[in-house]
């Protein structure tokens, strides 16, 4: 008998999708605004920003709780934990995948996020300070602490599974994406809801970028603020939301007879062990995560014809990831179009490798590329194919999407087209 290390790899698909984003509250909703260009940036409407140099941000509008939890749940729930539920039910439901006493065991949950529940720790600081100790919540520790997104989407579905948090930063939802992928692959579980989810738009969070000049302060035109790769950005616009699949081991979702819409097959990782917020000028750290992924896709680089940039908006960020993919794919580096839809979502931090990876799926079941919001004029260090002014139409057969976080950690996803994925 082989042992487990001995055992074949297990195939993963995507079998369900679930999002909240300062564009749309669904996927399909979301992919239609990236593709018509549409910018989720305006001034801020949670507090009063009149003493802040950065007064905008990519909200979430029309999001109700209570659409997804009862009311007196959504009261002891966190606004991050929210917007996470939220995606893992939509994506249960995209997929048709129920959960019972048979199952229950066989599905994981992953859900990263770089902050947790900053709303009502930085509330809650203010009642201790102004009325004392005795007038905390009872509520604030469960309230704050990062797990509790994917302790909660456990308990709302009756997952009892594999269930963790990865807290690598604006790195989170693809880290928790692809170790949702290894415990599937190893035969741990037959399904992982995973993702990110981020609600990080507060006046102490605004304060912390601001202090570390990587936030855009172009207030008086929020839409034009996220600048990826263009000469003139000057920092990235913080956003909120969250980024939920539905992984299933391939064979598992073909007996239950539902759509698929891609296949996950590479998952690269990596630390640039460098500066706790700067990362590796030389791109060297970013392009061990992508020749990683693409070795763990078994891979040629030359089949790789898309890629989701982190694409922040930041000076730094920006000219390392260019030189990554230079790194990482050589000469065929300028062949490759590439988009960053951080350009209209803002960067939802732990969230965005989620919602990313999203739009990364859309572009392979839709054979469109969104275009890069306000890139007018490309840095001279970002010189590859960026896909700007409008959508393009390409057959994308194989797709990356990446991720790279303060504290020089690195993520890069590989996504393929299944045949007759949407059958």
């Amino acid at each position: 008998m082989k042992s487990r290390n001995q055992r074949e790899l297990k195939r993963v698909v995507v079998t369900g999708m679930g999002s909240i984003t300062p564009l749309q509250n669904d996927p399909e909703s979301f992919w239609q605004q990236l593709l018509v260009g549409r910018s989720g940036v305006s001034r801020i409407t949670y507090f009063d920003t009149s003493h802040h140099r950065c007064q905008i941000a990519a909200e979430v509008k029309g999001f109700e709780a209570s659409d997804y939890l009862s009311l007196k749940a959504a009261k002891r729930t966190e606004r991050c934990i929210q917007f996470a539920i939220a995606g893992a039910r939509q994506a249960l439901d995209d997929a048709q995948f129920s959960i019972d006493a048979l199952n229950a065991s066989q599905v994981g949950v992953v859900i990263g996020t770089a902050i947790g529940g900053i709303r009502i720790f930085e509330a809650q600081a203010n009642v201790y300070a102004q009325k004392g100790p005795d007038r905390c919540s009872p509520f604030l520790t469960p309230m704050t602490i990062c797990n509790m997104a994917a302790a909660q989407v456990a308990i709302q579905i009756g997952a009892t599974g594999p269930c963790f948090c990865p807290a690598t930063a604006c790195a989170a939802g693809s880290n928790a994406i692809g170790d949702a992928f290894r415990l599937i692959q190893l035969g741990h579980v037959q399904a992982v809801i995973a993702g990110g989810t981020e609600a990080p738009i507060t006046p102490l969070v605004i304060a912390g970028f601001e202090a570390a000049r990587v936030v855009s302060t172009l207030n008086q035109e929020p839409e034009k603020a996220s600048r990826p790769f263009d000469k003139s950005r000057d920092g990235f616009v913080i956003g909120e939301g969250s980024g939920i699949l539905l992984l299933e081991e391939l064979e598992h979702a073909l007996r239950r007879g539902k759509k698929i819409y891609a296949e996950l097959i590479g998952y690269g990782a990596s630390c640039d062990a460098h500066h706790i917020t700067s990362p590796l000028p030389t791109g060297a750290g970013a392009a061990q995560a992508m020749r990683l992924a693409i070795e763990d896709a078994d891979l040629s680089p030359g089949q790789v014809n898309y890629i989701n940039a982190h694409g922040t908006s930041t000076l730094a960020n920006d000219a390392m990831e260019i030189k990554g993919i230079s790194l990482a794919f050589g000469e065929l580096a300028p062949l490759i179009p590439i988009n960053s839809t951080k350009s209209m979502t803002g960067h939802l931090l732990g969230a965005a490798g989620g919602i990313e990876a999203i739009a990364t799926i859309m572009t392979i079941t839709k054979d469109q590329i969104p275009a890069t919001l306000n890139l007018q004029n490309p840095d001279t260090e970002c010189d590859l194919d960026f896909v700007t002014k409008e959508s393009r139409h390409k057959i994308v057969d194989v797709a990356m999407s990446n991720s790279f976080g303060f504290g020089g950690h690195n993520v890069s996803l590989i996504f393929r087209k299944f045949p007759g994925m949407l059958e």
